[in-house]
């Protein structure tokens, strides 16, 4: 787990507009602590922070992404492998529900930590 405090730049793969939802909690917790969010969802709207939602996930490409947290159902991540790939953050978070051992094993083998973590516990316990 990173311990240091360093502000990061974070993509939140999920993304939602609904303060109930975890990825919006997600998104308000990581602002609250100065990281720099880019918020990406399948609907438009806007996240904590007045941020919009982008739709279209490689506007990641190119953007110095430190961390990934995925809120995706295990099920529609193939459709993102590539793009993270080529975005080739320092880590991707799969938060509960989105656990992929096989991903996590791909993402590792590509010099890429995969942590099954929470990225709520994270934040609140100092260890993000």
């Amino acid at each position: 787990m990173n311990t240091n405090l360093k502000h990061e730049v974070v993509a939140i793969l999920g993304a939602h507009p609904s303060p109930s939802r975890y990825a919006y909690l997600a998104a308000d917790s990581l602002l609250s602590k100065g990281h720099t969010v880019i918020p990406i969802g399948r609907r438009e709207g806007v996240t904590a922070g007045g941020l919009s939602i982008q739709t279209d996930p490689s506007t990641l490409i190119g953007q110095n992404v430190d961390t990934v947290t995925l809120y995706i159902n295990p099920t529609i991540q193939e459709d993102y492998k590539e793009l993270i790939a080529k975005v080739h953050p320092r880590r991707v978070i799969f938060n509960p529900g989105t656990e992929n051992m096989e991903w996590a094993k791909e993402l590792e083998a590509q010099g890429i930590e995969a942590d099954m973590a929470c990225t709520l516990v994270l934040l609140s316990t100092g260890q993000y």
